[in-house]
């Protein structure tokens, strides 16, 4: 059975994507592992000091990690797989490190979060994590459910080198997992993306793309995010896939002060591939 990792920092967009995790699990049937990687909050004065001990943060952390796996049981029932581990570390590097032993369907992590001695900077964490981890990692927007299920999933593309960029595979799997229609956004702005090849890496993604059936979008508009959220907005997507580290148009998307506007203002999902 493969599992639905769940990276919480215990606040409450991160209980919110847990929530939205488990509905997602549940819907495939997968099982959930909940991970909260903590760190050693450090005063500085004269010279670095250690505010609490490793003892106490590790308590702390299971004993909050013991506690929403028994409100989830409460209400999932204990037939539904929930296992849970606490990590001092770096987020990042540990969530990989759990997923490459793991090897789950998907990372799912709060877009935003509390900041704070013990608490991670989601934020910006999932930004980091987004751009970095080698699995899909799904970011959660405040208040966002996994409702009705996942029916239409965007991709974000700019018809770029797309044999080499394009994660084929993480695609079909998450079409197939969930029978979703599949959208495929290009935004431009008076052909400034526009290249002699443009036309034979479009048909290469459609070829990449075979048995998913997809349906092609191009959108005039100057301001990328701006146009991505409109587009999801009115046509109701469920997920939209991006891919950060490769693909010019999502890269800028994914500079740190863009990213943190589209993860803000998102009103659906956005699911890093590489």
């Amino acid at each position: 059975m493969k599992t639905i990792l769940i990276a919480t920092d215990f606040s409450p967009v991160a209980r919110n994507a847990v929530n939205y995790g488990i509905d997602l699990a549940k819907s495939i049937g997968h099982s959930v592992t909940i991970v909260h990687v903590y760190q050693v909050p450090v005063a500085f004065a004269d010279g670095p000091m250690v505010l609490v001990s490793l003892d106490d943060l590790r308590s702390s952390a299971e004993k909050q990690l013991d506690q929403l796996k028994s409100d989830l049981h409460h209400v999932h029932g204990n037939a539904f797989k929930v296992y849970t581990e606490a990590i001092l570390g770096n987020v990042v590097e540990e969530l990989q490190h759990v997923a490459d032993k793991l090897d789950p369907f998907a990372i799912v992590m709060g877009a935003t979060g509390l900041t704070g001695a013990q608490r991670v900077l989601f934020g910006s964490t999932t930004l980091f994590a987004i751009r970095k981890l080698t699995y899909p990692v799904i970011a959660v927007p405040e208040g966002k459910t996994f409702g009705h299920g996942i029916k239409k999933i965007g991709l974000a593309c700019d018809f770029r080198e797309v044999v080499d960029t394009t994660p084929t595979r993480f695609i079909q799997q998450f079409q197939k997992a969930f029978k979703a229609e599949l959208h495929v956004l290009n935004v431009d702005f008076q052909d400034r993306e526009f290249r002699s090849d443009t036309p034979e890496q479009s048909m290469l993604l459609h070829t990449l793309l075979e048995g998913t059936n997809p349906v092609y979008h191009f959108i005039e508009e100057a301001e990328i995010s701006t146009a991505i959220n409109r587009f999801a907005e009115e046509n109701n997507l469920d997920l939209l896939i991006t891919i950060p580290k490769k693909h010019r148009l999502l890269e800028a998307i994914f500079r740190r002060s863009s990213t943190k506007k589209i993860l803000k203002e998102a009103r659906v999902p956005v699911v890093g591939l590489h």
